[in-house]
């Protein structure tokens, strides 16, 4: 098993993430989305559009789960997910090159901040898997 920060040098190093929510019929939805900006104990910070399908989705129902691979390995973590909105949280994880998906800039109404809190997640490696509650790492 990794040790917590382990587990976060794997997630920041990932160029991409994918995030999995629910949809209104009950069906997972997967998606790839732009590497973590940020990670803060068992929370992880992706940017967004707020027009986005996937912010209604966790707007309605928070409950989300986030995979990544590196070589042999990966990892899925289970949690919930927050649509942040405020302008500490989308300063904290702006960036300047942001401004080509967001042409108003960092108060762009259609930017937004996913915060995803992970409770628990699921290792594969070497053909075999283990479960675990990121509160233990």
């Amino acid at each position: 098993m990794r040790t917590r920060e382990q587990l976060y040098d794997m997630i920041r190093r990932q160029k991409a993430l994918y995030v999995g929510s629910v949809d209104g019929d009950g069906f997972p939805n997967i998606k790839a989305m732009f590497a973590p900006r940020r990670i803060e104990g068992d929370s992880i910070y992706l940017s967004t559009n707020t027009s986005s399908m996937r912010a209604r989705q966790f707007a309605e129902n928070s409950k989300a789960s986030v995979y990544m691979a590196e070589g042999g390995e990966g990892i899925m973590l289970l949690g919930t997910m927050e649509v942040l909105h405020d302008a500490e949280s989308k300063r904290s994880i702006w960036r300047d090159e942001d401004v080509m998906y967001y042409k108003e800039g960092v108060d762009d109404p259609d930017y937004c901040v996913f915060k995803f809190t992970a409770q628990r997640g699921r290792r594969y490696c070497a053909g075999e898997s283990e479960d675990f509650l990121t509160a233990e790492l």
